[in-house]
C-alpha cells in the first residue's frame, strides 16, 4: 500500500445514466438545518427531481430533512414549520412538449412566515434534470449555509471487474452523489491514481496497457489522451499544480522513486526530492507554496512537507505507525491521511495546529482518502461485503454513508475542484 504499482488502459467511452437516487445513510448529524422539501409533482419525473434535492442536502450533512406533516408533502408553510422546519423549499414540473419542461422553486423562511429566500425559473430537457437537481441543491446549499455546494462536482475512480482469471479495468466518472457513472477508459490492464486538473477537464492517471507504468492525462469531454511520462520503472501518482501547468510525479528512473516536477507545456522536468529513501504521493497545497508527500525516511511510512521555494523538508505526522495518501483541506487547518495505529488502517484527520491526528472512520480497511472543494466531506475507498465501495464521511467523523454499489470493486476515489 506504501507503493501500489501503476496502471493504465485502452481508450473507450460509452455511458450510463442512472436518474433515482438511494444513498445508504449510516450515521447522521444532529445539529443539523431543519428543512421542509415539498414535492415538485406528482409524475415520476418531480417525485425524481425532488429525491435528488433531498438526497443531495442529506448527503451534506448540514442539513436535516423534516418529514411531512400528516404524510402531506404539498403542506402550507405554517404546518412545515409546526413541524419543525425553519426553511420550506416548494416547486413545480411542468412538462411542456417532447422531453421538455418548466421547473420552479422558492426557498422560504417558515419562521418568518414564508418570506421568500430564493426563486428560480428554467426551462430544461430530460437530460438535464439531474444536472439542474445539483444545481438548485446548491443555490439552496449557499443560501442558507453562506458557503458554496459540492453537489454539481463529480467523482472519478476505478472499477475492477473479473471473471475468473480475466479483469476489466475503467476509468469512471459519476455525480458526487455516484450517480449517472461513465466510463472514460476500459482496459484489460491496470488502470490507478486518477487526479483531477484545477480546472476539471483533465484527469491525470496511469496506466499499464503497454505492460509499463506511463502517466497519462485525459480529456473528460473528448476521451483526448497525452503522454506526460514513459520512462522506465515507475511513473506513478500525478498530482496538478494549482494552476494546472505542472504535473508532480514518482519516477524511479534514477534508482530509489523519488518527486520529479513535469511542466507540460514544453516537458521539461525537475527533481524535487532527493535521498535513498521512497518518496511517493505528493499533492499540492492549496495555495500552491509546498507539496505533501509520503516517504519512509524516518524508518516507517509518514507525512512530510517540501517548500516549493527552498526545497526544506519538514515531517508533518508522528501519531500512528503508518500514514499515507495526504492532503490538505481548502482552508489548510486539516490534512487528510490514510492513517494506521496498530494493524488496520482508517481515514485519519490531523489538526494543523496542534499536529494531532484523530481517526474518523473504524473499518480497518479503508484508504484514498480525497477531500471535497469545500473541505467538509472526504470520500473514500472501504470494503463491504468483500467488495469494494466508497464511503462518505465528514471532517469530524460526524457523518457516515455509502454510496451506491457498483458491479465489481471500487478504487481510489478522486473528488474534482469545482465546475463552472
Amino acid at each position: 500500500m506504501f507503493f501500489k504499482k501503476c496502471i493504465a488502459s485502452v481508450l473507450t467511452i460509452f455511458s450510463c445514466t442512472v436518474f433515482a437516487v438511494d444513498l445508504e445513510l449510516t450515521q447522521g448529524i444532529n445539529s443539523a438545518l431543519p428543512i421542509a422539501i415539498n414535492s415538485f409533482g406528482s409524475e415520476s419525473t418531480a417525485k425524481e427531481l425532488t429525491d435528488i434535492i433531498n438526497n443531495d442536502l442529506r448527503f451534506s450533512g448540514q442539513f436535516k430533512i423534516i418529514p411531512p406533516p400528516g404524510g402531506n408533502t404539498s403542506a402550507p408553510v405554517d404546518m412545515w414549520r409546526q413541524a419543525g422546519a425553519d426553511s420550506v423549499l416548494t416547486g413545480q414540473l411542468v412538462r411542456t412538449g417532447f422531453g421538455r419542461y418548466n421547473v420552479n422553486f422558492e426557498l422560504l423562511d417558515a419562521v418568518e412566515q414564508g418570506k421568500k429566500l430564493l426563486s428560480k425559473d428554467f426551462q430544461v430537457g430530460n437530460n438535464d434534470l439531474r444536472a439542474l437537481g445539483h444545481h438548485i441543491s446548491d443555490m439552496i446549499y449557499e443560501k442558507l449555509t453562506g458557503e458554496r455546494g459540492i453537489f454539481s462536482t463529480r467523482i472519478a475512480y476505478i472499477l475492477v471487474q473479473r471473471q475468473g482469471e480475466r479483469a476489466r479495468y475503467s476509468l469512471e466518472v459519476a455525480d458526487a452523489d455516484g450517480y449517472n457513472p461513465q466510463s472514460l477508459l476500459v482496459s484489460p490492464e491496470s488502470i490507478m491514481s486518477p487526479a483531477w486538473s484545477p480546472d476539471g477537464r483533465q484527469i491525470a492517471y496511469v496506466s499499464f496497457e503497454k505492460k509499463k507504468a506511463q502517466i497519462y492525462t485525459v480529456s473528460v469531454e473528448t476521451g483526448k489522451r497525452r503522454l506526460v511520462t514513459d520512462f522506465s520503472g515507475i511513473n506513478g501518482a500525478p498530482s496538478w499544480s494549482v494552476d494546472g501547468r505542472e504535473l508532480a510525479v514518482v519516477l524511479s528512473k534514477g534508482g530509489n522513486p523519488k518527486i520529479y516536477s513535469v511542466n507540460l507545456a514544453n516537458g521539461s522536468m525537475k527533481q524535487l526530492t532527493f535521498g535513498d529513501s521512497i518518496d511517493t504521493e505528493p499533492r499540492y497545497s492549496p495555495d500552491g507554496r509546498s507539496l505533501l508527500f509520503t516517504s519512509g525516511r524516518g524508518g516507517a511510512p509518514q507525512i512530510y512537507q517540501l517548500s516549493l521555494a527552498d526545497g526544506n523538508i519538514t515531517r508533518v505526522t508522528y501519531d500512528g505507525n503508518y500514514n499515507a495518501r495526504a492532503s490538505y483541506t481548502s482552508d489548510q487547518k486539516h490534512i487528510v491521511v490514510m492513517h494506521r495505529e496498530d494493524k488496520g488502517f482508517n481515514i485519519g484527520v490531523q489538526d494543523v495546529a496542534n499536529g494531532q491526528i484523530s481517526s474518523i472512520t473504524f473499518s480497518s480497511v479503508d484508504e484514498s482518502p480525497t477531500v471535497s472543494p469545500n473541505g467538509r466531506l472526504i470520500l473514500y475507498a472501504t470494503r463491504e461485503n468483500d467488495k469494494g465501495v466508497l464511503g462518505v464521511v465528514s471532517l469530524d467523523g460526524s457523518l457516515r454513508l455509502r454510496l451506491p454499489p457498483r458491479n465489481g470493486d471500487v478504487q481510489e476515489p478522486a473528488w474534482s475542484p469545482y465546475l463552472g
